[in-house]
């Protein structure tokens, strides 16, 4: 039996494959902005798009931002053999964009009143990532 075996049946964890370049230029202060428009598949980039402008007071905009990253985040989980649910482990770097969009798209949905899609979002990064769920408040 392997470490990631579910014992309970379910699926096995999605790891996304690792795309280091946008997380480094990140890292090394290149704005999201750029990240994005150089990597716009990159759920992180978009993900820290949604940050900075819900930083500022921008709801609708970090609204907007966080729901490309998610989007970008499930056509990558679903290239990667995710059928829709299981394990998207925080653990696992590359899974942290998708994670950080879902939540962000929470946050934001949260704030302007769609408390439907907020409960959605919540729920799924609870089920996705216990641990994301418990980092990202």
């Amino acid at each position: 039996m392997s470490i990631h075996e579910n014992l309970l049946g379910g699926p096995p964890p999605t790891h996304l494959p690792d795309d280091p370049e946008p997380r480094e230029l990140l890292a090394n202060g290149t704005s999201p902005a750029d990240v994005a428009a150089k990597y716009p598949m990159s759920s992180l980039a978009w993900a820290r798009l949604a940050d900075e402008a819900f930083e500022r007071g921008s709801v609708v905009e970090s609204y907007a931002y966080a729901r490309t990253g998610y989007h970008r985040g499930l056509d990558a989980l679903r290239r990667s053999g995710w059928k829709g649910h299981g394990p998207v482990p925080w653990e696992h770097e590359p899974n942290r964009g998708f994670l950080r969009a879902l939540h962000g798209l929470a946050r934001a949905a949260q704030s302007i009143g769609e408390q439907e899609e907020y409960e959605r979002c919540s729920q799924f990064l609870k089920d996705s990532s216990p641990s994301a769920a418990q980092t990202l408040g």
